[in-house]
């Protein structure tokens, strides 16, 4: 009986060697420039590259393997779409950018695409007026500073990123692509969902990012525009929900940013006229709901709602706080009234720091906040101050009764 079980396998094991060598290559050699390629259902042998105008069609029965060697499907063409393909196998190369789909064109659609065990996902090189959506990606397993980007968009404009499901990669990275949309994604399990460099004017929209170390940084990206998404769980040391540096014209509105080490964090903008704006953005159970760093001032923040948070706001930095703009914020801690009705408190919301100065003016004491030591120090300079308290925020006309 054990014979045969092993003449079974050996058997099972050859049928399946054959059918992973179905070659790919000669059937996109062969078609015509707007060929629709139909592929029978089975496993095909990548790596393959197209290089004319064609739409290659698995209809989720086809599976295209690298057998771990570069990338699984090159794209050097235009008007190219895939749709119903898992692609797997890819190499593991970080230099070469091995992964499932390498893709340089204009008017490429790259649709309900399976895409697994490759070290990178999709990458859009040189790549215009392209739609990459309802793809799912995933990396190799492993530590995530070792994974590949599941999108990696370099020098590409006006392409739109629409509902992918994403996760176990390391980042997401727009480098040097302004001009996109990433609308209705969602990433979890990796360590940036979003990492933008020099990307200017892009539109980030009603994505789902959940446990990754950071959610959305941007570094030296004007006018982006975060709208409407759902940012859980960034809650490395280091972790934020949003991080902006050197950016500006920045408009942050409608998001919720819950259980994370800071909600946002941001410098202050270069240019004063080109004010970062905060909206109508639920600021809740995070360690620090907003950290400004830098020379104070730059910043609009109207209608959010901040409850539960460590801390509300910290700021560090010299200057005038009055420099930053708050006004029909909610705060939980505002022990206000309003007499009239109208929505807003009678008075300012004013944030103090007592002996969280300590750690403000002295980043490495940082370690000890929360300690029972700084609690009962702040406790005592809140009951009978010895110093000055430093003033972090007046919000003029905070909003009172109902939050979001």
């Amino acid at each position: 009986m054990t014979f045969l079980y092993r003449l079974a396998a050996l058997l099972l094991g050859l049928l399946s060697t054959a059918h992973a060598a179905q070659p790919l290559q000669p059937w996109l050699d062969t078609a015509l420039p707007g060929a629709r390629i139909r592929l029978p259902p089975g496993v095909y042998q990548g790596p393959v590259s197209i290089s004319k105008p064609i739409t290659l069609e698995g209809d989720g029965k086809v599976i295209i393997d690298g057998g771990g060697r570069g990338t699984v499907l090159t794209i050097k063409a235009d008007r190219v779409t895939l749709r119903g393909l898992t692609l797997r196998g890819s190499g593991d190369s970080h230099d070469k950018i091995d992964g499932g789909i390498m893709a340089e064109g204009r008017d490429l659609l790259i649709e309900n695409n399976v895409i697994e065990n490759v070290l990178f996902g999709i990458s859009l090189h040189s790549t215009t007026d392209s739609i990459v959506r309802h793809n799912r990606i995933r990396s190799r397993a492993g530590d995530s500073a070792d994974r590949g980007d599941g999108l990696r968009i370099w020098y590409s404009t006006f392409n739109r990123i629409e509902n992918n499901d994403i996760a176990q990669i390391r980042d997401i990275t727009v480098s040097n692509s302004p001009h996109n949309r990433i609308v209705g994604n969602t990433v979890r399990d990796s360590r940036r969902a979003l990492n933008f460099l020099f990307s200017h004017r892009t539109l980030i929209e009603g994505n789902h990012f959940e446990k990754n170390s950071t959610g959305i940084i941007a570094l030296n990206s004007e006018g982006l525009i975060i709208r409407r998404n759902r940012i859980m769980h960034a809650m490395d040391a280091s972790g934020a929900g949003i991080a902006l540096k050197e950016t500006s014209s920045a408009l942050i509105d409608g998001n919720e940013i819950v259980h994370c080490a800071h909600g946002i964090m941001a410098d202050s903008p270069m240019n004063p006229t080109n004010r970062i704006v905060f909206t109508d953005n639920l600021i809740a159970h995070n360690v620090t709901g907003i950290y400004f760093y830098g020379a104070k001032g730059g910043h609009i923040a109207i209608g959010n709602t901040f409850r539960g948070n460590l801390w509300p706001v910290s700021i560090i930095g010299d200057g005038d706080p009055l420099n930053d703009f708050w006004w029909g914020n909610y705060w939980d801690d505002y022990q206000g009234f309003d007499r009239n009705h109208d929505g807003l408190g009678d008075t300012p919301h004013e944030l103090y720091a007592y002996a969280d100065r300590i750690w403000l003016d002295t980043p490495p004491t940082k370690f000890f906040r929360n300690s029972p030591v700084l609690e009962l120090l702040d406790f005592l300079e809140r009951l009978a101050p010895f110093s000055s308290p430093g003033l972090i925020l007046r919000d003029s006309a905070p909003r009172v009764g109902k939050s979001r």
